[in-house]
């Protein structure tokens, strides 16, 4: 507390402000008590208002920052109070000043977390929705894409039938890349980590970007030197890279310039204390600038979220940068944007570091489809699912058995059948779990190659949002392509 005559100058000064601000009695009597003031507030009179109001309205009470004598900040709550004699005369003002830095933050950390809390548990329930949808509408894309490429054979030759097919699948491949961005934005993905340097695999992509980009958009990739590892699922970082780089592209109108930069990051605990769901560590960078038009604040702040677009209608579904925000969380990551309107954007993925040996990572499966003449046990609840999978296989020459649980799938395996593959849904009802009818299947049948399917995973091979090491899945909807590249690399690999 302390004392100032009608002009603003320190007439008294006791030890608790002499605590808080820094300044002995000696420093400030005499001197304008506008100095605790910051200069932002200074320039803007709030000394010369305060006291004017305390003196028209008897009080002025405010929150903000002020000034200690060696230059750093605390937040106060001030009162000052128009101070009158015995005979009602004014004499001056008393000022109260608490410091209350600390109440002010442990208010924020309240907030923020609050606000994680909120976030996370609109995320689980997004999750929850988006796992039990994508697996009944996989399910069903399963039958619809099977059933069409068992009838593209029937029609082949006939062009206008194989057109009206191909558009029909067509219609499919945007229903499963649908599902796949809900899932990712629930962060219910099936992830395939692999302990990688994150430049090779961005520079391996230059002209698959560029081709994405077009010529008038100038692409420029720099890497760190001494780059650390990550782990990651690299078909899900190139799908999030690419993402980002078509959003740039539309944001400058299909002209401008790109720069892809890849480098070590340090989060520290200040910055991680503000950003929710972030641990201090070191972090894998890949950032993605572009020169466009940038995005006011409250754009941002909607970026990330599903469905929200600023494309015209029909230009966009909104799920690509959720998307993104998706995988990176599910990846144990963390996202920023940095924008402003007219002076492009910038939108920061921050991976974590491993320091397991790199690994490596195997090129997609391009060559001829092919089948082969081994037994494999097809076990799915869904008849529709199942008939059409079984079709699908005995045309490329296995033969096949089909169960409608992981019972029955038992069952015919005691029965002393040879089985080469056992092809399983992750899902399905009865006792008997997928996984413990593979295990219970390997020990009856030693060697036996077990390839899991399912329109989406939860808990039962997946865990912390990763295949549990050595399985095999296949994702529904797949091709027959898909599938029959799958079966003979899980039997290959099981030799």
């Amino acid at each position: 507390m302390y004392l100032l005559d009608p002009n603003g100058l320190i007439t008294k000064w006791n030890a608790g402000a002499q605590r808080i601000k820094g300044y002995a009695e000696a420093d400030v009597l005499g001197t304008h008590f506008s100095r605790f003031y910051t200069p932002e507030d200074q320039a803007i009179g709030l000394p010369a208002k305060a006291l004017a109001i305390a003196s028209a309205e008897g009080r002025f009470e405010q929150e903000g920052w002020r000034v200690r004598k060696d230059g750093s900040r605390f937040f106060a709550h001030v009162i000052i109070d128009r101070l009158h004699d015995d005979d009602g005369r004014f004499f001056g003002f008393a000022k109260i000043t608490r410091d209350i830095t600390e109440r002010r933050e442990a208010a924020e950390v309240l907030k923020r977390t609050e606000k994680a809390l909120m976030q996370a548990q609109k995320m689980e329930s997004i999750g929850k929705l988006t796992g039990g949808v994508a697996h009944d509408f996989n399910n069903l894309l399963q039958v619809i894409a099977g059933n069409l490429q068992l009838l593209a054979r029937d029609v082949a030759g006939l062009e206008r039938a194989e057109r009206r097919v191909e558009n029909a699948l067509a219609g499919v491949r945007r229903g499963a890349k649908l599902a796949g961005q809900l899932l990712a934005f629930g962060r219910r993905q099936t992830l395939e980590p692999k302990v990688v340097n994150l430049g090779r695999v961005v520079q391996a992509m230059h002209e698959m970007l560029q081709r994405a980009l077009g010529e008038a958009v100038l692409l420029e990739t720099t890497v760190a030197d001494d780059l650390w590892s990550t782990s990651v699922d690299v078909a899900r970082v190139e799908n999030a890279l690419l993402n980002l780089a078509i959003n740039a592209r539309d944001a400058m109108d299909g002209t401008g310039k790109l720069t892809v930069e890849i480098a070590n990051a340090t989060l520290d605990a200040a910055y991680a204390r503000v950003h929710a769901d972030l641990v201090a560590g070191d972090y894998v960078m890949l950032a993605v600038s572009d020169t466009g038009a940038g995005m006011p604040a409250d754009v941002i702040a909607q970026a990330f979220d599903p469905f929200f677009t600023t494309k015209p209608e029909g230009k966009g579904t909104g799920l690509g940068l959720s998307m993104v925000y998706g995988f990176v969380k599910q990846s144990g990551g963390h996202v920023k944007i940095y924008s402003e309107v007219g002076d492009g954007t910038t939108v920061k993925l921050y991976l974590p570091r491993s320091r397991n040996p790199e690994e490596e990572v195997a090129s997609p499966d391009m060559g001829p489809v092919v089948g082969g003449t081994e037994t494999i046990l097809v076990a799915d609840d869904d008849e529709h699912v199942r008939s059409t999978v079984v079709e699908m296989l005995q045309q490329l020459g296995y033969k096949v058995f089909a169960a409608s649980d992981g019972e029955q799938a038992l069952a015919i395996i005691q029965s002393g059948i040879k089985i080469d593959l056992l092809f399983t849904d992750v899902v399905m009802p009865g006792p008997l779990r997928s996984p413990d009818l593979a295990r219970r299947a390997r020990e009856l049948v030693p060697g036996l190659a077990v390839l899991f399917t399912s329109g989406y995973t939860r808990n039962a091979i997946v865990h912390g949002g990763r295949l549990d090491p050595g399985v095999e899945l296949l994702a529904k909807p797949y091709a027959r392509e898909d599938l029959a590249r799958k079966v003979r690399h899980t039997l290959a690999n099981q030799r």
